[in-house]
């Protein structure tokens, strides 16, 4: 670290095997994790926790349902990052409090709220990421979900941009496409200067952190949707979206939220750089085990997943017949491109419309290793070494690509001044 630069102080929440953690720290030496907290709830076996324990130790590190740790309890920390799992959302006054909240479902992101809510400090940055449906959901209300979020981030003194993100766009090996949300406190270098952009335009396309990090232009050539999310939160739960537009959602790709005020564009990805394909993260020379290879007898059953079908079914419970159609998928998986996106059922021999199946330079199929899968979300090789195959998979499907965090990260720190508190 260069002399005089303070350590930018991260608090990891729901980090699972540390995707975020290998993104910052590949971005710049100054990210220093303080804490962090994996918990898989329903399950002995914590195996996200403890490899993440044994990756990076176990200093500050916290297994236990995240509900459950008090928010003096958590460092003080500049940054608060996370991959919350995507629920429901909605609010309702309780019996006794007419102002306070109750999540329905106990649901993580009310987590994220009391932690930033109830420390003294307020993490000044925050970087959160979500499915990319997070944008339109539910789907009786769209955009509902994501409504309730930038409110309540408001009124908790945060400027937010966001902007869905396809890793591929960017010359990265995997079609993974996410939600990525920056929060600036309101005092800092970053929410001041988004406020004195002249134009919201000019921040979403050319000033503002995910426009320098993954610079993008106008989709299609029109003004930002330009909105107000009115109403305290169980207003909005209620309310949002619930009659005028109820089958689309106000929220496009890419968007800032000054004081509640919401302008939001659609955005193409703008990249000239190297690109990466499957074919370039794959295994060579003989150093897949045999477990991996589909065996002649088992090629009909995946051709039959993988193609089009159009075929009468009978539903198990009411005995009801149906007709049930679906096109058909690539298959193999062609290596000259960026894989589909790895789900957490990718693992295990079984045979599997959405696993993903290669042909190796013989002529011969087969599933991807775990180091495989590891790569496509640009982990360091064996990241997950000391699981079980199938559970190396799982975690790989809940993982991120650590490419995107870390070209925030880089960004970030340009902005931050490299600075701490």
């Amino acid at each position: 670290m260069a002399k005089g630069k303070k350590h930018i102080r991260v608090a990891e929440l729901f980090a699972g095997v540390g995707g975020f953690r290998v993104g910052l720290e590949r971005a710049s030496d100054t990210f220093r994790v303080v804490f962090s907290n994996q918990w898989e709830p329903s399950t002995k076996r914590q195996d996200a926790s403890e490899l993440y324990v044994q990756r990076f130790g176990d200093e500050g590190h916290s297994n236990v349902n995240i509900a459950e740790v008090p928010a003096k309890d958590i460092p003080d920390h500049d940054l608060l990052v996370g991959g919350f799992p995507c629920q429901d959302y909605s609010v309702a006054r309780t019996l006794n409090q007419s102002a306070g909240l109750e999540g329905k479902k106990g649901v993580l992101w009310w987590q994220i709220h009391r932690i930033i809510s109830e420390k003294k400090h307020k993490p000044s940055y925050l970087l959160l990421e979500n499915v990319d449906r997070l944008l339109k959901s539910p789907a009786q209300q769209r955009g509902r979900d994501f409504a309730i979020m930038l409110a309540s981030l408001a009124d908790l003194g945060y400027v937010v941009e966001w902007r869905m993100i396809n890793a591929a766009d960017y010359g990265m090996p995997q079609r993974r496409r996410r939600v990525f949300f920056l929060g600036y406190l309101k005092d800092t270098p970053l929410a001041k200067a988004s406020r004195k952009c002249k134009e919201p335009l000019d921040w979403l396309l050319e000033d503002g952190v995910m426009a320098t990090a993954f610079p993008a232009v106008l989709k299609h050539p029109r003004e930002p949707e330009l909105f107000e999310v009115g109403g305290d939160l169980v207003e909005i739960s209620k309310r949002f979206n619930a009659k005028e537009r109820r089958s689309i959602s106000p929220f496009l790709s890419t968007g800032l939220m000054i004081d509640r005020k919401v302008w939001t564009i659609d955005t193409k990805a703008v990249y000239d750089g190297p690109r990466k394909t499957l074919g370039d993260i794959i295994l060579k020379n003989g150093s897949v085990p045999k477990k991996f290879f589909i065996t002649k007898d088992q090629v009909a059953k995946w051709n039959y997943l993988k193609g089009a079908k159009s075929e009468q079914r009978t539903n198990k419970s009411s005995g009801t017949a149906y007709k049930y159609s679906e096109g058909s998928m690539v298959f193999p998986d062609p290596l000259d491109k960026p894989s589909r996106t790895i789900i957490t059922a990718e693992g295990g021999a079984t045979a599997s419309r959405f696993k993903h199946v290669i042909k190796d330079a013989k002529g011969r199929l087969r599933r991807l290793t775990p180091l495989e899968l590891e790569r496509l979300n640009m982990f360091p090789d064996d990241h997950t070494a000391g699981a079980r195959d199938e559970r190396r998979a799982f975690l790989m499907g809940n993982a991120l690509v650590t490419g995107i965090v870390e070209r925030i990260g880089r960004e970030l720190v340009e902005r931050m001044g490299s600075s701490g508190k």
